[in-house]
């Protein structure tokens, strides 16, 4: 702290000590968005916070709590469906617009041979139609699809039809616009309510928001809603370690509701169902997409902050750069795993 180093941090408000010792990752958060501390360089100060260990030595009260409310209580039950749309995808277009790629894909490019974003997540959609073999005709569930991106690839590369569902109605009112014209259809619900059959299924970074609770009812779901001879293919981040709940700050000012899913969480409500025809890591490839969506929000905003003040700022500044130092410090990564329905 204090020295000339970019990722040190230059304390504004001597009570940051008290505040974070007590209060763990939540006030760390809150600290810097507060203006409490500043750093020049944000991802890589957390990146050696992570990779010391504090953020495991440093725990507070509401860390136990979260996990016995995550033990005893359902929070992304049907009823809560629609929360993280309203809290988060509902945010504003703008915001969206601004930093994601043309397509408005939100969730991990594939940097393999790209040099732009644009390229990047077009690569990584490629990668998932590709697994899962779409033939022309044929009709695609996209369990969680956002803006609608990943659907007019898949209309427009592959001749793919199908439906897509979200929580979140400006998605949902996009994705509409995006794809006028194309075989393809929105489906404003809860992923549990779908009641239609498809030939192949997929879902790119929604998983994080079913909850443990929820992951048998969810690999349930989607075995109903395939055709005999379909696959299913997860795209999620996932964690080395096993847990019920999210990260305190990351609940209360990103995703509410959310959690990342472990190796063995997935496979145990994936068993009986599916079999695992394939996982892929591609993690490193996260750290790239986070910071380039950090770029992209910084030069954009000047005109993202006529309806925004400068701790919403502050928030997704530290949102993305602490999510890029996860990924480098390899505390999370990326998935992709392709399942088929067991024989009968």
């Amino acid at each position: 702290m204090g020295g000339d180093a970019p990722h040190d941090i230059r304390i504004t408000n001597d009570n940051f000590y008290a505040r974070v010792l007590t209060g763990g990752s939540l006030a760390l958060g809150e600290s810097y968005m507060e203006g409490w501390w500043e750093t020049r360089d944000l991802d890589g100060f957390v990146f050696r916070l992570l990779t010391s260990r504090l953020d495991e030595r440093v725990r507070s009260w509401r860390d136990a709590m979260a996990y016995v409310l995550a033990a005893i209580w359902n929070r992304q039950r049907p009823s809560r469906a629609f929360h993280v749309g309203q809290r988060h995808y509902d945010l504003g277009n703008d915001l969206y617009e601004a930093m994601l790629d043309r397509r408005m894909i939100y969730s991990c490019g594939y940097w393999e041979s790209a040099e732009t974003l644009d390229s990047a997540q077009e690569a990584k959609l490629d990668l998932v139609f590709r697994k899962l073999g779409i033939q022309r005709g044929q009709q695609v569930l996209d369990v969680g699809c956002g803006w609608g991106g990943a659907l007019k690839y898949a209309a427009e590369r592959y001749g793919a039809q199908g439906a897509g569902v979200t929580v979140s109605r400006k998605q949902a009112e996009w994705a509409l616009n995006t794809l006028k014209g194309l075989p393809a259809r929105i489906l404003l619900q809860d992923y549990r309510t779908v009641n239609e059959s498809f030939d192949h299924v997929y879902s790119i970074g929604m998983f994080e928001h079913v909850g443990l609770k929820n992951y048998r009812t969810y690999m349930q779901t989607i075995h109903r809603r395939l055709r005999p001879g379909g696959l299913f293919l997860l795209h999620t981040i996932g964690s080395p370690r096993e847990d019920n709940h999210t990260d305190p700050w990351i609940e209360r000012y990103i995703f509410p509701n959310s959690m990342v899913p472990s190796q063995r969480q997935i496979s145990d409500a994936a068993e009986g169902l599916f079999l695992i025809n394939g996982w892929q890591r591609i993690g490193s490839h996260y750290e790239r997409t986070l910071l380039t969506w950090r770029d992209n929000f910084e030069r954009h905003w000047p005109a993202l902050r006529e309806t925004r003040d400068e701790r919403f700022y502050r928030m997704w500044r530290f949102y993305l750069s602490a999510s890029a130092a996860s990924f480098r410090a390899r505390k999370l990564d990326v998935w992709q795993v392709l399942l088929s329905p067991t024989p009968a």
